[in-house]
């Protein structure tokens, strides 16, 4: 199923880890010049890989010096955990940088799954069902904040939830949600799309049309593009690491995103 309501985008996650930040902004200007739609980071206190007690940076505080060094490309977490911020707060700041950027945050967000983020900076981990449920008691809260929000937001803030569970995360995704995204191959994608479609039916939401599919991906286009973008995916985003962020195939990905428009 071809998404032809969604255009094709080319996002990259430069992952703010084992870098100077200096590096990490010469990034995030390579990556605009090389014609990304969108520039993600994460939202960890702590490396994902490599040395697990490496360089390191906060998400937020980087997303509004990221709101003044860009011009064109959307910006957001991929994703921002719920566990670490008061939900409103949360959707205060993303006002403040949407504003910053001049409309352009995207606000990702996930129920969180990092043991080491909670346990050094004394968050409760809980567990999976309890992080999903806090997601979804916090997600209106934002709502409803942004909302309320003097001045408003410089546009509606697009909301993008992270994750795959099936019977919960799905269902918030067909609530809430104007962008998915998903992990794993076409399979997956294929599988759990269907399944988004079945909670939207439920909740009175056309997912087919109003949730846009983004995925993350690892190898060339030539090889996955056309597949994902028949399964339905429009958002490609790949992740690139400190300390050289090595933009060399999001350049093919934008290549092949050209050739398609």
């Amino acid at each position: 199923m071809t998404d032809t309501t969604h255009p094709i985008r080319i996002g990259v996650q430069l992952q703010p880890q084992h870098s100077d930040y200096a590096q990490m902004r010469d990034a995030v200007l390579r990556a605009e010049d090389a014609g990304v739609d969108v520039i993600f980071n994460w939202d960890h206190f702590f490396p994902l890989s490599g040395d697990p007690d490496g360089k390191h940076y906060e998400c937020w505080t980087m997303l509004g010096a990221w709101a003044e060094q860009t011009e064109r490309v959307q910006i957001g977490a991929l994703v921002t955990c719920n566990s670490y911020r008061n939900p409103d707060l949360l959707a205060d700041m993303a006002r403040t940088v949407d504003h910053i950027s001049g409309g352009r945050l995207i606000l990702g967000i996930g129920a969180g799954w990092f043991a080491k983020d909670y346990e050094e900076f004394g968050y409760e981990f809980g567990t999976a069902g309890s992080r999903i449920a806090d997601l979804g008691e916090a997600l209106p809260r934002i709502k409803a904040r942004l909302a309320a929000g003097n001045p408003a937001p410089a546009r509606e803030i697009p909301v993008l939830i992270g994750g795959g569970g099936e019977k919960k995360t799905l269902r918030l995704v067909a609530e809430h949600a104007d962008v998915w995204h998903s992990f794993g191959d076409v399979d997956t994608l294929t599988r759990k799309s269907a399944i988004l479609d079945e909670h939207g039916a439920a909740v009175g939401r056309d997912t087919g049309t109003l949730v846009e599919r983004s995925v993350g991906v690892g190898a060339p286009p030539e090889e996955v593009g056309q597949k994902l973008l028949d399964a339905g995916a429009t958002l490609f985003t790949i992740g690139t690491s400190g300390p050289d962020y090595d933009l060399s195939l999001v350049e093919q990905w934008v290549r092949w995103r050209d050739e398609r428009r």
